[in-house]
């Protein structure tokens, strides 16, 4: 999945066949906060919805930074892949 790190927005995009899914991020130091997640009305997929966010870590992480779930699908999706957790900062438990 391609993903497009829009900086003046600060948000993270990808495009589906219904639209745009959007996570929005600030940052701090060398971490990043998501903050929000948007996807059409009409837009179901949550096996696309979980490849994005995987897609979105795995930039995170190429980047020698780390994650900060603010929104609670993303803090479930932390909880379901074990294997991200790394990138959460110290301190920070789901």
């Amino acid at each position: 999945m391609e993903i497009k790190d829009n900086i003046f927005a600060r948000q993270f995009e990808t495009i589906v066949a219904e639209g745009l899914l959007i996570v929005e991020y600030s940052f701090q130091e060398k971490k990043i906060f998501l903050t929000k997640f948007s996807a059409p009305d009409s837009f179901s997929d949550e096996e696309i919805i979980q490849q994005f966010f995987k897609a979105i870590l795995d930039n995170i992480s190429e980047r020698n930074m780390k994650a900060v779930p603010i929104l609670p699908k993303i803090v479930h999706f932390f909880k379901k892949n074990p294997s991200y957790k790394e990138l959460l900062p110290p301190g920070i438990r789901l």
